[in-house]
This record gives structure tokens, C-alpha cells and sequence, in this order.
């Protein structure tokens, strides 16, 4: 079988020279920065917290 056979027969792009730990830190930075950040807890932002006098 010729060489020019055997590469049309991937069902795939190969993609040379991108590890995956470089892949990985790349996918977890698109969702860091797509998240919104997330609102306030309404329990701790209902009410102030109150201190009491000293004796």
C-alpha cells in the first residue's frame, strides 16, 4: 500500500507540536475566563456583622 493511501485513510487531523498539558492548560484558561464569577452568598450579604460592647 502506498504511503499517499494509509494518510487518507485517518478519520483525524494530527496536530504536531501542542502537548497536552499545553492543550489542557489552554482549555481549563477559556473556561476560567468564560465563567462568570459567582454572586454573593445572600446569607453573608443580608446583614452586617455586630460586634458587642466590651465590658
Amino acid at each position: 500500500m502506498p504511503a499517499t493511501e494509509s494518510n487518507e485513510q485517518q478519520p483525524y487531523a494530527v496536530v504536531a507540536g501542542v502537548s497536552m498539558r499545553d492543550l489542557l492548560a489552554s482549555c481549563a484558561a477559556a473556561n476560567a475566563i468564560s465563567t462568570p464569577p459567582r454572586l454573593p452568598d445572600p446569607e453573608v450579604s443580608a446583614s452586617p456583622a455586630r460586634h458587642r460592647e466590651a465590658a
